[in-house]
């Protein structure tokens, strides 16, 4: 059996860990630069509001608590809820920030409710997130288990052993890996719940479709298709990009936000032990309307690096020179981006004959920078090439404190 365990309303939830007068009251946590509802607690819902909405149609509605995006917190208190069920279970396979399948190696007649309530009240005491507990035979099946069980008082559901009646109350747009644009196509062929798609030949929906919906009507039907992620396997990519606070125009703050986001993702790199082979690097504009229109669009450069690296300063030496390429003079930019390609093991780095030896102590400096920034919080040492003030940074208005990645943030008890 696998088990998908799922945050309540996640990143409300972890608001109210250290903030307990927001229980019972609607709140709402919202994206990038405070733009629209992405997290919003029961109370919210019941008010009607639906995810998305605009925070300009909301923000003068009496009663509504708002809170903008405390990605550090919820960050850290992802971890802590992977730390704590590593404790329960041989293996936690982490797919998102709120959710993670668990792999109990429990006998399949062993008692999986109680199980599940057992990983779930030690989360809620250990952490502080109260959350959804659904086993079955697949992942497919374990996602829409854990759906019904976040409605129920236990918190917990387990998929039955002849799931018929089950899938049938499953529209087949809330079944896992069915967007928004398959769902229709789907229905049109009378496919409009889980259990109609599970009596499809999967061969047919593969060659009609895709392999994943083949592979979905016989996780449907029991049969395990999406394999277990080896959290050993290295990464392919590893990116970091944020929206803007205002429209960006002048170059020198495009340079200062690539300069923070590459030394973001080099961070990813050191601590996965990986060097990069070079970088992809892109701005997004918004449209112009006057006096010459102009479309959305997106620059982008490739960058690649004498030899594969984890350092910070030789990755901005290499991509600073091209970053004027991409730079359109006059245009108002919305959101930059880095992401590093060729990844390998620091380890087994291979330069050719004609490449300059990279020097070790500059990348053990920025292990140290690091240890540094991890003990007394993000941002204490970083290169002046990122910017003193910057005031580019997404707008953060409502932002909650950062209650366990920062010494400032601690709370006080009086």
């Amino acid at each position: 059996m696998i088990g998908l365990v799922d945050g309540n309303n996640f990143f409300v939830s972890c608001e109210r860990v250290f903030d307990p007068t927001l229980e019972g009251k609607p709140v709402a946590v919202l994206s990038n630069n405070d733009g629209c509802c992405i997290s919003r607690s029961n109370e919210f819902k019941a008010l009607g509001i639906s995810m998305g909405t605009p925070y300009f149609q909301i923000r003068n509605m009496p009663g509504l608590i708002l809170r903008s995006s405390n990605y550090e917190l919820y960050g850290d208190l992802s971890r802590r809820v992977i730390s704590t069920l590593n404790t329960l279970v041989p293996n936690v396979e982490q797919y998102s920030i709120d959710e993670a399948f668990i792999h109990p190696g429990l006998p399949e007649d062993a008692d999986f409710y109680s199980f599940g309530c057992e990983v779930r009240k030690r989360v809620l005491k250990w952490v502080g997130i109260p959350c959804g507990v659904g086993f079955a035979q697949t992942k497919t099946l374990a996602k829409i288990a854990n759906h019904i069980g976040k409605k129920r008082p236990s918190g917990v559901f387990v998929m039955p052993a002849e799931p018929r009646e089950v899938l049938e109350k499953t529209p087949v747009s809330e079944i896992w890996g069915i967007g928004r644009r398959l769902a229709p196509q789907l229905e049109r062929l009378g496919i409009r719940n889980a259990w109609q798609l599970s009596q499809k030949d999967p061969a047919v929906m593969q060659k009609k479709f895709s392999v994943n919906l083949g592979r979905t009507v016989m996780e449907l039907r029991g049969t395990p298709c999406f394999e277990e992620e080896d959290p050993e396997e290295a990464s392919k990519s590893i990116t970091c990009s944020r929206s803007f606070g205002y429209p960006v125009v002048e170059f020198r703050e495009l340079e200062e936000s690539v300069a923070v986001y590459t030394a973001k993702a080099a961070e990813k790199l050191r601590k996965e032990k990986l060097c990069a082979a070079g970088a992809n690097v892109y701005f997004q504009m918004y449209p112009e309307y006057e006096p010459n229109p102009r479309p959305a669009g997106t620059t982008a450069i490739t960058v690649t690096f004498p030899v594969p690296t984890d350092d910070t300063s030789r990755m901005l030496s290499a991509i600073f020179p091209k970053l004027t390429a991409i730079f359109i003079d006059g245009r108002r930019y919305k959101k930059a981006g880095v992401i590093f390609f060729g990844l390998e093991s620091a380890t087994s780095v291979q330069p050719d004959l004609f490449s300059p030896i990279p020097k070790k102590e500059r990348s053990e400096l920025f292990k140290t920078v690091d240890m540094v920034n991890k003990k007394f919080g993000r941002g204490t040492v970083f290169t002046l090439s990122e910017g003193i003030e910057k005031k580019w940074q997404m707008k953060r208005e409502m932002l909650s404190g950062h209650y366990t990645t920062d010494w400032d943030g601690l709370l006080t008890v009086k």
